[in-house]
């Protein structure tokens, strides 16, 4: 019986073995400062809609993926973290820039359909976060004026409304409005504050009951009234 071959070992080439990857050079650049307190605002809005003042800085460590401690680098506390939440929630240059992008050559109506929806979702984020952190009932009410009287107008208890940036926002819907000056019964910056009043009133949760209006159904009660027109009754649109 032939011998079984040996194989011959020295013949398989060699393999490299699978290079090892830096942990460090595969590490993430750490965030700056005013990163880290975005990142950490934005995880902890959801959070004060959903529990108010009651959430803890461990429920928002884990979901900015974080460790606890790291949010005391960033934040003296959490008492100023939420006041950091109200100002992100209250600037009014998301809507801003939203405003800027609506198409100045759409007709009156869609255009100011458009805006009114942007005060809307801008209303609905604030006024919930602001019923969600006790803002809205009169014990809060109280409180601020107490702040106040007691020589405290900037401190934390101050309404965060006063933030909310109105007359920028004011100042672009009539921008919006600007085309149309001529068809319009009043200026263009009084049309805004009205359409601005209209929108708070017909959108807010408590005013209207759980059921607001559309942004057209604002804009057509803006633009057209309650009164029936001729080309209503005709089978028209408003005119």
């Amino acid at each position: 019986m032939p011998a079984t071959p040996v194989p011959d070992l020295t013949s398989v080439p060699s393999q490299d073995p699978a290079p090892v990857p830096d942990p460090v050079a595969s590490r993430a650049a750490p965030l700056s400062r005013d990163e880290r307190r975005a990142t950490i605002i934005a995880a902890t809005l959801p959070l004060l809609h959903e529990h108010g003042q009651a959430v803890t800085t461990r429920q928002i460590a884990e979901a900015s993926g974080i460790a606890e401690g790291t949010i005391f680098r960033v934040f003296t506390d959490k008492a100023e973290l939420v006041d950091a939440c109200l100002t992100a929630a209250f600037d009014p240059r998301p809507a801003l820039e939203r405003f800027a992008a609506i198409d100045r050559a759409l007709p009156l109506e869609p255009r100011l359909t458009a805006a009114v929806e942007i005060l809307q979702e801008r209303l609905r984020i604030a006024v919930g976060l602001l019923m969600a952190l006790g803002f809205g009932g009169p014990s809060a009410a109280k409180e601020r004026e107490a702040a106040k009287d007691r020589g405290m107008a900037e401190d934390r208890n101050a309404d965060p409304r006063d933030r909310f940036g109105s007359q920028e926002l004011l100042d672009a819907l009539a921008g919006l409005l600007e085309p149309d000056r001529d068809r319009l019964r009043l200026p263009p910056a009084e049309t805004a504050g009205i359409a601005r009043v209209l929108t708070f009133a017909a959108s807010h949760p408590r005013l209207t009951e759980g059921h607001p209006m559309t942004a057209e159904q604002i804009v057509s009660l803006l633009l057209h009234g309650v009164l029936v027109h001729d080309g209503d009754r005709a089978g028209g649109a408003p005119c």
